[in-house]
């Protein structure tokens, strides 16, 4: 299964936070699944971490780089399709961040491992 990770769930898998669900845990350690990242939720780590909204144990750079290592997790680059299909998006969601998440699940065909309920509103497969 190709899976896209929320940016809340990149983070409690990286702190083994207990609030990650047994489920997605599961998936994440299954070697046949394909987990992709979103530079959109680089982007957005980078910028919480650099205003102090969010510590992540050093430098994002690094850390990001690391994890997306040692978890085998693959780049989503954000593409101008990804970028533009916001547009048609319907306001159940005001995060620009998840809302680009969502347009890279509806233009790449990826469900998104996430707890976030508000996805369920897009037409989007979610998993949790």
């Amino acid at each position: 299964m190709r899976l896209l990770l929320d940016t809340q769930v990149f983070l409690w898998w990286i702190v083994d936070e207990e609030s990650l669900s047994d489920h997605a845990r599961n998936l994440m350690r299954d070697g046949s699944n394909i987990l992709f990242l979103s530079a959109a939720s680089a982007w957005e780590i980078a910028i919480k971490a650099s205003i102090g909204r969010l510590d992540i144990g050093g430098e994002p750079a690094k850390v990001i780089a690391e994890q997306m290592a040692a978890n085998a997790i693959q780049p989503l680059p954000i593409q101008v399709t990804h970028a533009l299909h916001t547009y048609d998006l319907p306001r159940h969601h005001r995060d620009p961040f998840d809302r680009l998440l969502i347009a890279q699940c509806q233009v790449e065909g990826l469900p998104i491992l996430t707890s976030d309920h508000l996805f369920l509103r897009y037409e989007v497969d979610t998993v949790w």
